[in-house]
């Protein structure tokens, strides 16, 4: 851990308005309406930054942009999976019928049930999985909840570890203690702060410039285990978020590792080992993936065209009733 300077705050500072930059703006008949503003890294696999806009190596919280670093660990432990339960261990998934099958078959083949999944009840992230599900006279469910994958994944690689599952969440657990391990050394940091994720899993703080740098060694399949993952992910796309949302269709159209975190984060890694991250400073979600495929575009690193397709299908247009009078535009 980071020295602190008043107990509670890490000395490389959280992410602030001064240090952040506009990046995307939505636009009205003419007049800006919102502005997004904050940071974004690109770095390659070698830790070289390519482009930095705003303050880098500010302190965040990388949420679920963390979740292929855990998965590399999880591989690390000796566990088995079948694609789309890697990716499934790897993704926020929006809760389909076809996302709880796999979790509840990763589950089964363990001896378990959803009751051993220590994320808490939700809705799934899907508009249409969760209509059908209340249609159906259900409610919140832990197997539906987003990260549910990724627990399920913690107790197959706790299991591998010969470690107690019931307390697999413990910051002091095997696992965790090799997670965080894990993400210091791909990384390149030390970890500056931790906490707890929505998910209920220790959460640990980078900087910016550190978490592109590790999405990019995943991404180049450095490793057994990155190429493993990278094969899965690219095998199995669907698992990751689902069929037409963001994650999915980037994976799909320009062969990028691309996965969204809560907060305004996103990160895409090309096989190239070049990876950006983003971080919208007030959360939105809204113009993640459109200002991190504009880098990439910039850079020669994706298809424009293909690049263009996906936000064509991602990104809503600014209505006026039915007329469409605006749009959101990526500033940098």
């Amino acid at each position: 851990m980071s020295a602190r300077s008043d107990g509670g705050v890490p000395d490389h500072g959280a992410l602030t308005a001064e240090g952040s930059v506009e990046l995307a703006v939505i636009e009205r008949s003419g007049l800006v309406e919102s502005r997004h503003l904050g940071a974004v890294a690109l770095v390659d696999a070698d830790g070289r930054v390519l482009r930095a806009l705003g303050d880098i190596h500010a302190t965040v919280y990388p949420r679920s942009t963390l979740k292929p670093l855990q998965s590399i660990a999880v591989l690390g432990t000796g566990a088995r999976f079948a694609d789309d339960e890697l990716v499934l261990a790897t993704a926020s998934h929006c809760g389909s019928p076809a996302h709880v099958a796999v979790v509840e078959r990763m589950l089964a083949a363990d001896g378990r049930d959803a009751s051993a999944l220590q994320c808490p009840a939700q809705w799934p992230l899907g508009a249409r999985a969760r209509s059908d599900r209340r249609a159906a006279g259900l409610g919140p469910a832990r197997e539906t909840m987003n990260c549910s994958g990724k627990h399920a994944g913690f107790l197959r690689a706790s299991d591998a570890l010969g470690a107690d599952a019931a307390t697999y969440l413990d910051p002091e657990h095997p696992l965790q203690r090799r997670i965080r391990a894990t993400i210091e050394e791909w990384t390149g940091e030390t970890v500056r702060h931790s906490s707890i994720d929505g998910c209920g899993a220790p959460l640990h703080a980078t900087s910016l410039a550190a978490l592109a740098r590790g999405i990019a060694r995943v991404s180049s399949g450095r490793t057994h285990e990155a190429a493993r993952l990278m094969t899965a992910v690219a095998a199995e796309p669907w698992a990751i978020d689902g069929p037409g949302r963001a994650n999915t269709l980037a994976i799909e159209r320009l062969g990028v590792l691309a996965k969204i975190g809560a907060e305004g984060l996103v990160v895409m890694g090309t096989r190239s080992g070049v990876a950006v991250a983003v971080k919208v400073l007030d959360g939105s979600m809204r113009a993640t993936t459109p200002v991190a495929l504009a880098l990439l575009v910039a850079e020669g690193l994706v298809d424009a065209d293909a690049a263009a397709e996906v936000l064509d299908a991602i990104v809503e247009p600014v209505l006026g009733g039915d007329e469409v009078v605006g749009a959101l535009r990526v500033t940098v």
